[in-house]
């Protein structure tokens, strides 16, 4: 594993304050939740107080001093968020309360203006519900058909199947970047080359992909993306979804209200230009603004270099966990292959029974089904245990967690 990159997490650990905690009558924080929200550094909570206490206001309809200076902070948090991910016009970038809500916007404003019953989209079995439920409420209320790429043993997608899934009654592929569940890094150019010799649209959920690798829209070939602030650093409420603004444009909006109006009046309304169209009502102000130190933040680390450090945190943590007795890790075999989540299960043991021993012993994991119950179908178990990295873990922080899994082996009397 290459460490030629520069990163002094110990320094990056000084910026959160929540690393400092004990827990548990005493034991150190580790925390391995980051799959679920990453922690804050002090430079964005910072942000947002000052936001609060020297600007606060609402954004795009006053005159006044404090609601330009709010303005102009929101309008720059856009146009950062828009740079990290290559956007090539900031008013492609719409602000939502998170991935969920960016994939619901799709498929209400896109969908059900342009897809009539026996259309075809596609998704697959790595999928978050997020990206499941929607495109089924859809197919219910107007008779789309939902097709499903499936998953192989190792954690990757079935492509010789997609190619064939994916036909002539596509119009919309809808899949995810990186699986929550596996950590799995998904072929989305392969899967986009596929729909583009569809004509069919691509929407990316790109919620486990923006905050540890390099995304950039120009380049990739999909339609819309979708992510969320608070897996990246920022306040949680506040999401992204990226769209083609020619595609955008023709869409209709999703909520109705206020800022997202051009003209109204008791017989008809008109709608405002994008981005405002699809930003009905008071966003996250203090939120969005929050977000754009988060991307501040990152930016300073970079994001080659986050990829790296979870790379070799995650092959550090595939070698050890290996040794353990009797544990099952699913997907992947190899960190290239994989952000940095590792998914597994340990023999007689529920997976509940081991976050709560881990957490006794200060080691914070996710144990559950992940929003995800298709692949823990797949996989047949009903949950597994899920520990995830960022830029602050470390590889002590990955000894402590299996120090804590030999733990529940002994107090199981799990024999190897």
């Amino acid at each position: 594993m290459s460490t030629s990159y520069q990163l002094d997490v110990g320094k990056i650990r000084r910026d959160f304050p929540t690393l400092k905690r004990d827990v548990n009558s005493g034991a150190s924080l580790v925390y391995l939740d980051n799959a679920a929200t990453s922690q804050r550094p002090v430079q964005v909570m910072a942000q947002i107080t000052r936001f609060y206490r020297d600007h606060n206001s609402n954004i795009h309809r006053g005159i006044h001093t404090l609601s330009v200076e709010a303005t102009e902070m929101f309008e720059t948090a856009r146009s950062k968020v828009g740079q990290f991910i290559n956007a090539q016009d900031s008013r492609e970038i719409i602000f939502t309360r998170g991935t969920t809500e960016s994939i619901n916007l799709v498929v209400n404003s896109w969908g059900r203006k342009f897809l009539k019953p026996g259309d075809e989209v596609v998704i697959s079995e790595l999928e978050h519900h997020s990206n499941i439920v929607p495109w089924q409420m859809l197919r219910d209320s107007i008779g789309i058909e939902l097709r499903y790429i499936p998953m192989l043993d190792n954690g990757h997608l079935d492509m010789e199947t997609a190619n064939k899934i994916i036909g002539p009654k596509t119009k919309m592929v809808s899949i995810t970047a990186v699986s929550n569940a596996l950590g799995t890094i998904v072929p989305v150019d392969e899967v986009i080359a596929l729909a583009k010799k569809q004509e069919a649209l691509v929407l990316i959920d790109c919620a486990q992909s923006v905050p540890h690798m390099a995304v950039d829209v120009e380049s990739l070939g999909a339609d819309f993306i979708a992510f969320s602030a608070h897996k990246m650093l920022g306040p949680t409420g506040v999401g992204v979804l990226w769209g083609k603004l020619n595609i955008l444009e023709s869409m209709d909006p999703f909520l109705g209200g206020g800022d997202m109006i051009l003209t109204v009046n008791m017989e008809h309304s008109t709608w405002a230009e994008v981005p405002s169209k699809f930003e009905a009502g008071t966003p996250n102000i203090g939120g969005v603004i929050g977000f754009g130190a988060a991307i501040d933040y990152l930016n300073d680390i970079g994001i080659d270099n986050i990829r790296a450090h979870e790379m070799e945190l995650t092959g550090y943590a595939l070698q050890k966990m290996s040794d353990i007795p009797g544990i099952t890790i699913f997907g992947p075999d190899t960190a290239e292959e994989r952000c940095g989540v590792i998914s597994f299960a340990l023999e007689n043991i529920h997976p509940h029974d081991i976050g709560q021993i881990l957490d006794d012993n200060g080691v914070a994991v996710r144990a559950g089904h992940h929003c995800a119950q298709p692949v823990m179908n797949f996989l047949g178990v009903p949950a597994t245990v899920r520990a995830s990295f960022y830029i602050y873990n470390t590889k002590e922080e990955i000894d402590a967690l299996v120090s804590g899994l030999l733990v529940a082996i002994d107090l199981f009397g799990v024999k190897s």
